[in-house]
């Protein structure tokens, strides 16, 4: 659930980790029940170390991944790599269960004092993961490099390759599952060199085998819950950088905070069939990259489907690329409760605000968007147009199309300059929308176009009820288009006058003309409730900046000094 505290948002974890079973974890008088229940640290060396040894100390140390995967482990073992070493194979971590107070910890370490800061690398090639968490509960992964680039034969009976794949396959709990600074590097399933058909980029996920970052899966009916991803680098992998896949939202509780994901050949973060999901602090940089023949070449930073209470917030979505999609952060079909709110998005050939359709309550609130939905439809294999505003009706491929349900879309601030023309789409099947209290201010009109997911939206100037266009700023009176379907009933037109915009950086759209823009908003009021209820509040209390709100509301993220 999404709720507020000192009216900055985070969300709250519904379910607590497991307590920890007294008969379990409960030091007896017998000694050798004791003596068998105390943690024992392993010691991995590629070099050094002999699978014939115990394991138990660096002189003692154990050679390969393989053999420590022979140990039945204990709450609070630990497992420690060498720093700067590599491990040719994957490490596979299955059955492994610590408990709340004693997670399993694997991680490397300095073997020597004259030892560099690199985390040990393992090398993963040919394989299919360098990783493997599969029915582990509190289980700490941290400083590891992981890399495999293409393979040194093919084995076709393989999917993919993975940095790190969590994957729930039994019907039991996987719990309290911690992934800290990795760092995840060129990972692809193809030799370099290998190119993929135009056609490709076309369908809807990539048909073909592809690279991964962290792939997180749960194919139990079982929960895969209390999991975090927090301060890892992913770059130059063929798909996606974070994915999470869940089935009728079997993985929850989930923390993707302070990542960098970079250059991926597809998405930067995305999510299907999950609840409760916190994603921030997080910069997703050059999505949907083309920098090898090996990537997809399409991705928005980030995006949901079929997903429930997500809070998407104070994250950078810069630079993504794609003929489809490929917005800062977009809400795909079938989600409800998603809020994306403080972020910085610039540059995102796809566009600024997504949404597709049967979502209801989701909000786009208090973000900077700068010289996003650049794209234009038939240009370089474009088959979508970029937008600065687009609420869709497609909700599947045989589905009737129904557009998103109560969206609420107030206080941004959106900048684009004269190379430019910003696009927005209206489905009329779209039902309660507000846009209210947002800096539009382009250097070019707007245009009217139409929704373009996978057939064009049906024409018509008609748009349900429940409508709130009110008090958005725009540069003139010719901003936004006649044709368009719904209009601004109290507009204002200025200049809010930003300083060192070249720059790109949030504080430079700061705005100075204070006359127009502090206190000229209105208050945002719910839509009547609708199927699923709205689960946070809609005041806030703090800009972008962190800078308290007070009074009426201004307009756009940044409140006037």
């Amino acid at each position: 659930m999404i709720c507020l505290r000192n009216y900055c948002y985070v969300v709250i974890f519904l379910s607590a980790f497991f307590n920890c079973n007294s008969a379990i974890c409960g030091l007896r008088s017998n000694s050798n029940s004791v003596k068998s229940l105390e943690a024992t640290t392993y010691y991995i060396h590629p070099v050094l170390g002999n699978d014939a040894n115990k394991g138990t100390s660096k002189a003692l140390a154990f050679k390969t991944l393989a053999q420590v995967q022979k140990l039945k482990l204990k709450p609070g073992d630990k497992i420690l790599l060498a720093n700067g070493e590599i491990y040719v194979g994957c490490f596979n971590i299955i059955n492994q269960q610590g408990n709340k107070l004693k997670p399993i910890k694997i991680t490397s370490i300095k073997w020597d004092d004259d030892d560099n800061a690199q985390p040990a690398i393992i090398d993963f090639k040919g394989l299919e993961q360098g990783v493997l968490i599969q029915g582990c509960s509190f289980l700490e992964v941290s400083n590891l490099q992981l890399t495999a680039n293409g393979y040194q034969a093919l084995d076709n009976s393989q999917k993919m390759r993975c940095g790190v794949l969590i994957n729930n396959l039994k019907q039991s709990l996987m719990t309290g599952i911690c992934l800290n600074q990795l760092i995840i590097k060129d990972v692809y399933f193809e030799n370099r060199g290998y190119k993929r058909g135009a056609e490709e980029v076309k369908s809807a996920n990539g048909t073909q085998k592809y690279g991964w970052g962290i792939k997180v899966v749960n194919e139990s009916k079982s929960l895969l819950k209390n999991l975090t991803i927090n301060n890892c680098t992913i770059s130059d992998v063929s798909h996606t950088g974070i994915k999470l896949t869940g089935k009728a939202q079997n993985i929850r509780n989930v923390s993707i905070e302070n990542n960098r994901v970079k250059n991926t050949g597809g998405p930067g973060i995305q999510m299907s069939g999950v609840r409760e999901v916190y994603v921030a602090n997080n910069l997703v940089d050059h999505s949907g990259s083309t920098s090898d023949s090996r990537k997809w070449g399409r991705g928005s930073g980030l995006w949901t489907w079929g997903s429930s209470n997500i809070l998407i917030e104070k994250n950078q979505f810069l630079n993504a690329n794609g003929p489809g999609d490929s917005a800062g952060a977009h809400i795909d079909f079938n989600c409800d409760n998603v809020v994306i709110q403080y972020n910085f998005s610039r540059n995102n050939a796809g566009g600024f605000c997504e949404i597709l359709g049967n979502n209801y309550n989701c909000a786009y609130r208090y973000n900077v968007s700068v010289n996003d939905g650049y794209r234009i439809k038939g240009k370089n294999g474009a088959f979508q147009e970029g937008k600065t505003l687009w609420l869709s009706g497609f909700q599947g491929t045989k589905a009737t199309r129904k557009g998103p349900v109560n969206t609420y879309i107030y206080n941004n601030t959106v900048y684009c300059d004269s190379t430019i023309v910003p696009k927005i789409a209206f489905d009329n099947t779209s039902s309660g929308i507000l846009i209210a209290n947002n800096i539009f201010y382009t250097e070019c009109n707007f245009k009217a176009v139409l929704g373009d997911q996978y057939k064009p939206d049906t024409e018509n100037s008609l748009i349900t009820e429940n409508v709130i266009f009110s008090n958005n700023l725009f540069a003139s009176r010719s901003s936004w288009p006649t044709e368009a379907s719904i209009k601004d009933t109290n507009p204002f037109y200025g200049n809010p006058v930003f300083s060192g915009i070249e720059k790109k950086y949030i504080n430079a759209f700061t705005p100075k003309n204070i006359k127009e823009i502090q206190h000229q908003g209105i208050d945002i009021i719910a839509f009547p409730f609708n199927r699923t209820k709205l689960n946070y509040p809609l005041k806030m209390d703090k800009d972008i900046l962190g800078n308290k709100l007070i009074g009426k509301p201004n307009l756009g993220a940044i409140q006037p000094f």
